[in-house]
């Protein structure tokens, strides 16, 4: 259905100018206002003249269809008719091509420009996608975060900083409830990604059950660009994206498993993970080497008959705290000798198996996450079975590079969500704070910095969007590159975006009393998880220099 989500009618079919606003985007086409005319009725003199041949051969005896080949001579006059009318219309088509962004598409035939400017431009200065489906998703979004998150976050904080901090608390999973009852669950889930599991799991779309369809367990059917404005929002509380199921690594897991996972693994392991019931961790990074280096890995996973056998020292294993953490998927190398990226393979560990054994809490600049966490985790001699491989042995960077695409830019997402925060505390203390006679909001170099921190944040939302749509359009691999800008671009700009705001805070702005230095530690720490800046700018830079040699 070409991804149309525009409410022509009650019905939801879309409107002719509509439809071609569509068509005339994703084909690369000219709007054809000049010829649309000519191209109607020469299609409806074309079925007028199959309807007399039809009618001819009734004449002469030898048509099918009885009745209705009797009638076509009929239905040929009364086309004629109507393509002669066609005809005489003035206009049929606007003469440009109704107003539309690259990233989502509207008409203006009834709308002002002061409803243009409030319709299009959202209350953060950025643009969304003006779909029925993705406004109204965002709408409920924003009216649960403003009514469930931010009240809560104060009791969120202070229930982790105590001694039950490992423990959940109890209005997280009224919450996710409340969230899954709102259509607001699993959001993040790509069209496509949805698509192969139901194939797998229910033998094709007719088989899906009931229950699954009524828990939005696949989410709501968006791209990773429509996703990209939802998943914003969800970044302004580090508390948000688990309510709604849309929290890392669980998204990444998830996402492995819908690509790549078998019918039994994903029976297993991902109907649970969308369900909420359990959480996940992705054990890749390893104490010994660096890490960034994927080649360097030392953990083991060597075959034993209809087993695997698992020894390492895995940490920064984000989610494997939680009490309700059962699952990790596990990078190690199952062949030494094998070609260089051939000898990694990932695995799923059940975390409750004999020999996984978790070591410590890890901080990030003082902060443990909890319940979360990142757990340093032992693996001695853990025992797992064969079918628990992902896709065979060998095929480890393959995921990976699946895995990392969509998974990275999430990140990306939440960080500019996080900035906007930033920006919004930033103004807010601005206008009420005064000092040395004058509110900070007039003095010159304060307004001059929020300037430049609204120019970068915009910059860096477009390239961020561009990514996710080089994703919906030509898949992972393909916009790694621009994946990779995003990466290094965001975290360094909510990172300027949040310093300020901490810096107008004073103080304050460095104590758990706002959500500043938690989400700038989030930041800082996204410049090395899933690749630190240098592979990316190297990614980036080779890209050029392959350009240049063609």
């Amino acid at each position: 259905n070409c991804g149309l989500e525009l409410s022509g009618n009650p019905e939801g079919i879309p409107t002719l100018v509509e439809y071609l606003t569509e068509y005339c985007f994703r084909a690369g086409k000219p709007w054809p206002a000049e010829n649309w005319k000519f191209y109607v009725a020469f299609s409806m003199f074309r079925i007028a003249a199959i309807l007399s041949g039809i009618y001819a051969r009734w004449t002469m005896g030898n048509a099918s269809g009885g009745i209705r080949a009797k009638n076509s001579g009929q239905l040929a006059h009364l086309t004629i008719d109507a393509a002669w009318n066609y005809i005489s219309n003035t206009s049929v088509l606007p003469d440009q091509l109704p107003l539309y962004n690259k990233l989502g598409y509207f008409t203006l035939e009834s709308k002002s420009k002061e409803t243009y400017d409030k319709e299009i431009l959202n209350e953060e200065g950025g643009f969304y996608v003006p779909s029925l489906k993705v406004s109204e998703l965002k709408k409920k979004l924003l009216v649960f975060m403003e009514k469930h998150i931010y009240p809560m976050e104060n009791e969120f904080y202070k229930f982790y900083q105590s001694n039950e901090r490992w423990t959940i608390h109890p209005k997280e999973e009224e919450l996710k409830e409340l969230a899954r009852r709102e259509g607001l669950w699993n959001l993040w889930i790509p069209k496509d990604s949805a698509a192969r599991a139901e194939n797998l799991l229910f033998d094709g779309k007719d088989n899906i059950p009931s229950w699954y369809m009524e828990n939005h367990l696949m989410g709501a059917g968006l791209s990773n660009l429509e996703y990209g404005y939802l998943c914003e929002t969800m970044g302004h509380s580090v508390w948000a994206p688990q309510i709604f199921n849309c929290g890392a690594p669980d998204t990444g897991n998830m996402e492995v498993l819908l690509r790549y996972g078998t019918k039994e693994q994903q029976q297993e392991w991902l109907i649970p993970l969308l369900q909420g019931t359990i959480r996940s961790g992705f054990a890749m990074t390893e104490p010994k080497v660096a890490s960034s280096d994927a080649t360097n890995i030392e953990c083991s996973i060597k075959r034993h008959v209809d087993s695997y056998i698992i020894n390492g020292i895995k940490w920064w294993t984000s989610g494997a705290m939680d009490p309700r953490c059962s699952l990790l998927i596990l990078m190690g190398k199952t062949d030494f000798s094998a070609e260089r990226h051939k000898q990694q393979s990932m695995i799923l560990v059940d975390i409750k198996t004999p020999g996984v054994q978790i070591k410590r809490p890890l901080t990030v600049f003082g902060f443990d996450d909890a319940p979360h966490g990142h757990a340093e985790i032992s693996f001695e001699n853990v025992k797992v079975p064969v079918g628990n491989i992902l896709l065979g042995e060998g095929r480890g960077f393959e995921i990976a590079q699946g895995r990392l695409g969509p998974g990275r830019l999430h990140h990306c997402m939440r960080l500019v969500g996080a900035a906007e925060r930033g920006m919004q505390l930033m103004t807010e203390r601005a206008l009420g704070r005064r000092v040395f006679g004058k509110f900070i909001a007039e003095q010159g170099s304060f307004l001059s910095d929020l300037a430049k921190c609204r120019i970068e944040l915009e910059k860096t939302r477009l390239l961020v969007l561009s990514a996710a749509d080089m994703i919906d359009r030509f898949g992972n691999k393909k916009a790694l590159v621009v994946v990779a800008m995003a990466k290094v671009s965001t975290p360094k700009t909510a990172l300027k975006v949040l310093d300020m705001a901490m810096q107008v805070h004073g103080a304050a702005g460095l104590s758990s009393d706002t959500v500043l230095a938690h989400l700038w530690a989030t930041a800082r720490t996204l410049r090395i998880a899933d690749g630190p800046d240098e592979v990316h700018l190297g990614s980036i830079a080779k890209s050029e220099l392959r350009k240049a040699k063609m």
